[in-house]
């Protein structure tokens, strides 16, 4: 029954998360917590958003703007792996209250980047990979914070889908192969993580024929509340624990 709930979450935010461009952590990650604790959520979760990232891609493969995804992985993919070490050093509820803090505070962030209307070339790309990839590390998911940042690139839909997703991706892999080569990553870890990816994969692929009828607004307003509710749940079970 936790994996088959596991599963309907992961549904429902790979859906969303293929249509807005981010959300599937921030949906799913309060369920894996609960199920497994944060210590081996924040892995699974790890391999989950490899397997998401990578169906975006394939979704809309013809659309990647490679200039953008090279100038942001090559600062972010190492700085997600110094992230990622320093999340295993972190007690457990250390991590709740992070992740859950981070975000509530997202909310307002996204606010003020949206009132400023700013634009970013590729080094704005590179700076944000190295501060974002380090967040993402040990934070699960910064979306709200790369998904402005490829929009001020000047990308839109299935182009900013595919990009944001390939950015993402290496600092995702990074990731897992630091949480594996210290130990956080075990076969059942992976097979897990897997099991999650799985409908977060599939929920991509639903998400494309909607896409070009997206309503930015609605989807914003949707995004603030699941960031409010999955940071309220893990700041109640980090101080409750």
């Amino acid at each position: 029954m936790a994996f088959l709930f596991i599963l309907t979450v992961g549904l429902i935010a790979g859906t969303i998360s293929g249509i807005v461009g981010t959300g599937s952590s921030i949906m799913l990650m309060p369920v894996l917590i609960y199920e497994f604790g944060p210590k081996e959520a924040v892995p699974i979760m790890a391999v989950a958003a490899v397997m998401a990232n990578f169906s975006r891609i394939l979704a809309w493969w013809r659309e990647v703007d490679w200039r953008a995804c090279a100038a942001y992985s090559v600062t972010g993919i190492p700085a997600a792996a110094l992230g990622a070490r320093t999340l295993l050093a972190l007690p457990a509820r250390a991590v709740d209250l992070a992740i859950g803090v981070f975000l509530i505070a997202m909310v307002p962030v996204r606010h003020w980047l949206a009132r400023h209307n700013l634009k970013a070339n590729l080094w704005h790309l590179a700076i944000g990979g190295a501060v974002i990839g380090y967040l993402t590390g040990i934070v699960v998911s910064t979306g709200p914070l790369s998904v402005p940042l490829f929009l001020f690139y000047g990308l839109t839909k299935g182009a900013f889908l595919a990009t944001e997703a390939a950015a993402s991706l290496g600092l995702y892999f990074s990731k897992s192969v630091t949480f594996e080569r210290f130990g956080a990553l075990t076969a059942d870890v992976f097979a897990k993580g897997l099991i999650a990816g799985s409908s977060l994969m599939f929920g991509a692929f639903i998400a494309k024929r909607f896409v070009l009828h997206l309503k930015p607004d609605v989807f914003r307003l949707v995004m603030d509340g699941i960031m409010l509710a999955a940071g309220l749940s893990l700041l109640w079970s980090a101080t409750n624990s």
